[in-house]
């Protein structure tokens, strides 16, 4: 993802995904809520999307799942819309590494993440991001 984006990713799991999002917008709708949880995640597993997409997951906690909840309800009472994918009951917590793996490499892509699983993180930030227009604003 750093190479794709040209050294601006920064390894996040994202708990809306949109064609466009505004960020002052999605900020004055969460004013007042902790955005930032300090939520301790362990990604135990690595998955693939349709595609080359390879990705890491943390385990999907009731915290982690509650917070995504409240962030979606958030939104949505602002009439702040996403991607039917992560939507509550439908979302798949992720960490993305490639959305470019060749074919013929997936399974040692796939071998080198299982020989550093588990990683163990802790949420510091969190911001709407958008690599492609180059848009990053904190919240």
């Amino acid at each position: 993802m750093r190479d794709l984006l040209k050294g601006r990713h920064r390894p996040h799991v994202s708990l809306i995904g949109a064609p466009e999002l505004d960020g002052p917008g999605v900020a004055a709708a969460l004013r007042g809520m902790e955005i930032a949880v300090p939520l301790d995640l362990r990604f135990d597993f690595v998955g693939q999307f349709l595609g080359r997409v390879l990705w890491l997951g943390p385990a999907p906690t009731a915290e982690l799942l509650a917070h995504h909840a409240a962030v979606h309800a958030r939104l949505a009472g602002a009439g702040i819309d996403g991607f039917e994918v992560y939507r509550p009951g439908r979302w798949i917590p992720h960490c993305t590494l490639s959305m470019r793996v060749p074919f013929p490499r997936l399974l040692d892509a796939i071998r080198l993440c299982m020989d550093v699983l588990p990683i163990e993180a802790t949420v510091t930030a969190a911001a709407v991001a958008d690599h492609a227009r180059d848009v990053f604003v904190p919240l």
